[in-house]
């Protein structure tokens, strides 16, 4: 397993042939990037910030993690999110799962993006080009997605937009 929260970029290529040459009877990996959109909610952005509480964060990911091991036999997971500011385009989230099926992996990794994005600690504020900030919530969606998996979020309901963020 591997957590990590740092404010450097990552290499994908490089942390799928960590989670390979770590991991024996590997037949799959499935592995999901989020970026930062230059849009949302139909404005321009043109910086991303991202803040957590280091440790809280970390534990918070591992939890994820876990219960993404409790529901598929998986046989490494790395999960890297950036935080600090960010421009459009810019990577903000890897996770990366290796089972000995692709079906685990794929269901493993999206469940983990489900749960993440409505759990994990991260408090994220755009900035647009003329300098309005906005922080941005879990949307209705992300709650929605987490459900699908018979986990009700914390922070159901805390935004009334149905978009995908």
């Amino acid at each position: 397993m591997t957590v990590r929260v740092q404010l450097a970029d990552f290499d994908l290529g490089a942390e799928v042939a960590a989670l390979r040459a770590d991991n024996r009877g590997v037949g799959a990996v499935a592995s999901f990037i989020g970026t930062v959109r230059d849009v949302s909610d139909g404005a321009r952005v043109s910086t991303m910030e991202l803040e957590h509480y280091p440790g809280m964060t970390e534990k918070a990911l591992e939890k994820i993690e876990a219960a993404a091991r409790a529901r598929w036999p998986l046989l490494g997971v790395t999960i890297v999110h950036r935080v600090g500011l960010l421009a459009p385009l810019d990577q903000i989230v890897l996770v990366a799962v290796a089972s000995a099926h692709r079906g685990s992996a794929f269901a493993a990794c999206e469940f983990i993006m489900d749960y993440l994005k409505s759990e994990a600690p991260f408090w994220k504020k755009e900035v647009t080009p003329d300098g309005a900030t906005k922080w941005v919530d879990a949307r209705v969606s992300d709650d929605a997605a987490l459900r699908r998996w018979g986990i009700e979020s914390f922070n159901a309901g805390s935004s009334e937009s149905g978009q995908e963020q």
